[in-house]
């Protein structure tokens, strides 16, 4: 059996220490607005940018896990008058709202929760793709996945920072925001 030197044990109290410092368990609603932005699928230098909302309700059975239904509204559109050559007339833009769910699973660590978030929803509104290689215009419902990265701050984890995306299977485009949020304990 191996002997445990100092470090090793001195390791081991911050990893147990960590694992009870995560969010708190229950439910909460979390508010997270950003700058919205759209950009094509392929690697062209054309986005739009915008406004993005998004409310949730989180059951967090677990402190490190959570379930989260969510709405939200993104805006966005593309300055025309700053691109040239090839991509002039060039555009990528949304103007949805969305639903859907996602859970969320976090990394314990003290102050500073890192997290991924992934999920199934749908959007209804409007959708444009016009580069040199693509046009699409689509309006109506469609199948969106969610993928977040970002980091809980705070005593409790109670506020966040992240990148939140939304690729759309069907569309030439995904969008996404750079978000910052807050959550509210409910039936604490």
């Amino acid at each position: 059996m191996q002997k445990l030197t100092g470090y090793s044990v001195i390791i081991m109290l911050i990893f147990i220490q960590t694992v009870f410092s995560q969010q708190q368990t229950g439910t909460y609603i979390n508010a997270s607005i950003g700058l919205g932005i759209t950009t094509p699928n392929e690697d062209v230098d054309v986005f739009g940018n915008g406004i993005y909302i998004q409310a949730e309700y989180v059951w967090a059975p677990k402190r490190w896990f959570s379930l989260r239904p969510y709405a939200g509204y993104i805006n966005t559109s593309t300055d025309e008058d700053g691109l040239s050559g090839n991509l002039v007339g060039a555009r990528a833009s949304t103007k949805a709202f969305f639903v859907g769910g996602k859970t969320k699973v976090a990394i314990p660590i003290p102050w500073v929760a890192p997290y991924v978030e992934l999920g199934l929803g749908a959007s209804i509104g409007s959708f444009e793709t016009v580069t040199p290689l693509i046009n699409e215009k689509e309006s109506g419902v469609t199948l969106h996945i969610p993928f977040s990265l970002g980091l809980a701050l705070g005593r409790n984890n109670n506020f966040d920072v992240g990148l939140s995306y939304y690729f759309y299977p069907s569309l030439e485009q995904f969008n996404g925001a750079f978000a910052i949020g807050v959550s509210f304990p409910i039936n604490r």
